[in-house]
């Protein structure tokens, strides 16, 4: 007995060549409507077509995530001797510490 397919070689084809085109989720939610399947069905399909790229996680203002930890080391390469008690500060004022150092980095240099 054949197994039950939910798309054609013809859709497949389609979704594959769209979505190679134009690789975002906007894409993939117009093949969706276009098909009447739900997104994450076309995802999967994709996915298993191997075409699929995972878009990257974002924060709010359109940059990667970083994590405390991370920026802490970060600002402590700046200073050039560790701050242990940097890791109990709000992620915001770690961001805003590490781009006023990183703009004092690039004026220091720009004055040399």
């Amino acid at each position: 007995m054949k197994e039950a397919t939910n798309y054609t070689s013809e859709m497949v084809a389609h979704m594959v060549e769209r979505y190679s085109a134009e690789p975002n989720l906007q894409t993939v939610q117009e093949l969706a409507n276009e098909m009447n399947r739900p997104v994450k069905s076309i995802i999967a399909k994709l996915s298993r077509e191997g075409v699929y790229r995972k878009q990257p996680r974002l924060t709010k203002t359109g940059e990667p995530p970083v994590r405390k930890e991370m920026l802490v080391s970060m600002i402590e390469g700046n200073l050039g001797f560790p701050v242990e008690s940097f890791n109990k500060a709000s992620k915001i004022d770690l961001i805003r510490l590490y781009r006023k150092l990183e703009e004092l980095k690039v004026a220091a240099v720009g004055r040399v």
